[in-house]
């Protein structure tokens, strides 16, 4: 019903299916189909190569970027070690005010050398302290600085630093760098972990060679150089020499650091809390300590620090050996930053995608229509023709292949009008001739023992044979078989013609198979058939007298095929196959069935007996079929078992 939701669903399911199956919609599929999935997987693979690139690019700028300030801290610790031994050792006041035989102007030069310890010092703003050390480690001269207390000036000249590793490095004639430290000659900030760079320096320890004697090293000039200067300076956020609009968003998040030679310990980051802590432990990121082992630079695994995904890469300063202290400083960036170029690109890709999808709809529904318009008129005559119409023509005057088509379309039908009578005449007169000739066939057998059966009675007669009275009555007998074959005969064709018109009616199936098999009971009995009868089912709506044409010639067929005697077995039963069924079951234990026999059981005129028309098994699917029912014919299919299975369904009747 149209007012019911479940027929309104249908309804629109059917609508649905019929828009689906229009030539239009799927012309407008094809076409999408043709133009927009190309141009999405042209879309997806520029995206992947952009990225590919863009990801290739970030690599080569993060390697870059990692190299420079990697070439910047050795660099500037070159530098600052130029700058001690040029400024403060490769003046001869150095080693003038460590010249013990010159006791008179001592004092002189290390006041002066005092003088340009401060001036040093304050010149550059990164240098905290200068010291010149005696060879017995004993402070002699120190820059001026309103931190110096006097009680820490005489402290630090009473210190004795002779054990110093770096002191003896030195004193041995080579320049020594002292790693990141925190210094006992300088007192620690008191303003906290804010202060942390504050209190950490570099010591660059200069061997100071005697004027006459410059092989001899007479002293030590020791500088400290405060961490902050690295921190802030030196260690900063790196950004690529691109003139680029783009660049500030794609390396905003790009940060530097720095480890000691360990490549564990964190000595400059932006977070000045990781100072001293351990990648491995601290961090959870073993990984990057384990791939800066393995190679001198290189860019780190993909990796999450404080849940943000990140790249980074790396680069080993010099070695001490060379002028460095083995540091290995690393450049990371957000993963996020890194594809801004991708996702931008992504968008203008998703609203190009928009605008030519939604065009090319557009265009396709339009030519679509104009194009389907002659063969929806097209589909309309050929229901029209096929509802008998033949006088109806279309009106389609384009000069296309489609109006060809109209042309050609309206000359078939004007052709099959005038064939039409022709055909029909044609297969009236095959269909009677054929039927004279079954019928004139199926007759003709019958007759001729008739015939000759006469033709002896007549013979008895005119000879007054004393056998007469035994002829006359064999004769007679014969003659009343044969009529009745002819009978048989005359109803089966009238039957396989479907003369009777149906009256169908409800039938309980169980009474009815007893019916015929009682009717066949003295046949089985005769032929040493033992028969078996069970199962239910349900009623079916059906001509009672065309069903019992229908047992009877399965049951017949099943016992001519167990001349010698059997079992014959009928089985009732309900099947759920998406509805209800009634289903007969009749298996026999007969000769069976070929494979081609099966191929024309229900073949009109066909059969396997010297007797009767042929026509058994094409009535019953006839009338099986008019009832909605099926039927089947197949072999046993038990191993070692020969014999026929004859299955009937039928619908089962709601009560």
């Amino acid at each position: 019903m149209r007012g019911e939701p479940g027929g309104m669903d249908a309804e629109s399911s059917i609508i649905r299916t019929r828009m689906f199956r229009r030539l239009s919609t799927k012309w407008v599929l094809t076409v999408l189909a043709a133009v927009i999935v190309p141009f999405l997987g042209y879309a997806w693979f520029l995206s992947q190569q952009m990225k590919s690139r863009e990801s290739e690019v970030v690599h080569y700028l993060l390697g870059t970027l990692a190299s420079e300030l990697a070439d910047r801290v050795d660099n500037d610790l070159a530098q600052r070690t130029w700058d001690v031994r040029i400024g403060l050792v490769g003046a001869p006041v150095a080693a003038w005010a460590l010249d013990k035989d010159d006791e008179k102007n001592q004092d002189l030069f290390l006041d002066q050398l005092g003088k340009i310890f401060t001036k040093f010092c304050n010149s550059a703003r990164f240098y905290d302290r200068a010291l010149l050390i005696d060879r017995t480690g004993h402070v002699l001269a120190m820059n001026d600085s309103n931190a110096n207390a006097p009680e820490f000036e005489t402290k630090v000249r009473q210190s004795d630093l002779s054990q110093e590793p770096w002191f003896q490095e030195a004193l041995s004639g080579r320049v020594a760098l002292v790693d990141h430290h925190v210094s006992n000659l300088v007192p620690a900030p008191s303003n906290g972990a804010a202060a942390i760079p504050e209190a950490y320096h570099i010591g660059i320890a200069v061997p100071v060679p005697a004027v006459l004697d410059p092989s001899s090293t007479i002293g030590v000039v020791y500088v400290l150089v405060n961490w902050s200067h690295f921190q802030k300076d030196v260690v900063k956020p790196p950004r690529p020499a691109l003139n680029s609009d783009t660049s500030t968003d794609i390396y905003g998040s790009c940060y530097a650091w720095m480890w000691k030679e360990d490549c564990d310990t964190i000595i400059a980051h932006l977070d000045t809390s990781l100072y001293t802590k351990s990648v491995t432990r601290d961090t959870g990121l073993p990984q990057l300590t384990q791939a800066a082992l393995r190679q001198d630079a290189g860019m780190y695994p993909d990796y999450k620090f404080r849940d943000v995904a990140k790249k980074g890469a790396f680069k080993h300063c010099r070695d001490k050996a060379h002028g460095g202290l083995g540091w290995v400083v690393g450049v990371g960036i957000n993963d996020e930053d890194t594809f801004v170029t991708v996702q931008a690109l992504r968008r203008v890709l998703i609203i190009a995608t928009v605008i030519v999808l939604g065009v090319v709809l557009l265009l396709t529904m339009v030519i679509a229509r104009r194009t389907t318009a002659p063969i929806r008129a097209l589909q309309e005559q050929t229901q029209r023709i096929a509802a008998g119409d033949f006088a109806a023509r279309l009106e389609v005057r384009s000069q296309d292949e489609l109006g060809q088509l109209a042309h050609s379309f309206d000359r078939m039908a004007q052709l099959l009008g005038e064939n039409r009578s022709k055909l029909i005449k044609a297969e009236k007169d095959a269909a009677w001739r054929e039927m004279a000739r079954q019928v004139a066939h199926e007759i003709k057998n019958p007759l001729t023992p008739i015939s000759l059966s006469a033709t002896l009675l007549e013979r008895a007669k005119n000879e007054k044979s004393p056998e007469f009275d035994t002829i006359f009555k064999n004769t007679m007998a014969m003659i009343q078989r044969q009529v009745e074959a002819m009978r048989q005969i005359a109803s089966d064709f009238s039957a396989f013609a479907g003369a009777r018109k149906p009256q169908p009616e409800i039938v309980e199936l169980r009474p009815l198979v007893a019916e015929v098999l009682e009717l066949n009971a003295a046949w089985g009995r005769e032929l040493k058939i033992e028969v078996s009868f069970v199962g239910e089912c349900g009623p079916v709506f059906a001509d009672r007298g065309e069903l019992r044409r229908v047992l009877i010639n399965l049951v017949s067929n099943a016992f001519e095929a167990m001349q010698q005697g059997g079992t014959l077995k009928l089985a009732l039963a309900r099947v759920q196959d998406g509805r209800a069924w009634s289903e007969i079951t009749i298996q026999d234990t007969g000769v069976g069935l070929s494979t081609e026999i099966r191929k024309h059981l229900f073949e009109p005129y066909f059969t396997t007996r010297t007797h009767g028309t042929g026509l058994g098994l094409a009535i019953c699917q006839r009338l099986v079929d008019e009832m909605g029912g099926t039927i089947e014919l197949v072999p046993v299919a038990e191993p070692g078992s020969r014999g026929t299975i004859a299955r009937v369904r039928l619908p089962e009747h709601a009560a």
